[in-house]
């Protein structure tokens, strides 16, 4: 919290004034993220051919990802499983629809469900954002490894 604090340019009492734990300070800057990323998101046509459509999602999602990386990182262990679940219902809920209306267009695989599809693709979104920040995968090549690994697996 102190470096926080100092990062913020702001003491550590004004931090705890408004934030009494880490965990409600990541919570609520995780909240605000997704907000703004929602933003981000909604404005994306969904309209067209699934998998034109999956990939304007994951291009835009992999960029929420990447600014998020960190924040994501913090987070994790102190944050609850659920919590962070619940706070990416909107998002998994686009991608699912996608992934139903692909797989009933025959766009997309179907001997998998819109459910794992979906939380695979989370996965592999979260995975790259770690291998990038590992300094495994470039910035500029995640979204391109991030898409065309994900357009291989929903293929039919």
């Amino acid at each position: 919290m102190e470096d926080i604090a100092h990062e913020a340019g702001v003491g550590r009492m004004t931090l705890y004034g408004h934030y009494r734990t880490r965990a409600i300070l990541l919570t609520a800057a995780l909240e605000q993220a997704l907000v703004d990323g929602e933003k981000q998101l909604s404005g994306i046509d969904l309209g067209g051919a699934p998998r034109e459509v999956l990939t304007r999602l994951l291009t835009s999602s992999w960029a929420l990802v990447a600014e998020s990386a960190s924040l994501l990182t913090a987070a994790d262990g102190v944050v609850p499983a659920d919590q962070l679940k619940a706070m990416h219902a909107e998002p998994a809920l686009r991608i699912t629809a996608l992934l139903r209306r692909g797989q009933a267009e025959g766009a997309f695989r179907r001997d998998l469900s819109d459910q794992w599809l979906g939380s695979a693709i989370h996965f592999i979104l979260h995975g790259a954002a770690t291998e990038v920040r590992n300094g495994n995968l470039s910035q500029d090549e995640a979204a391109r490894v991030v898409v065309g690994t994900i357009d291989a697996m929903v293929r039919p």
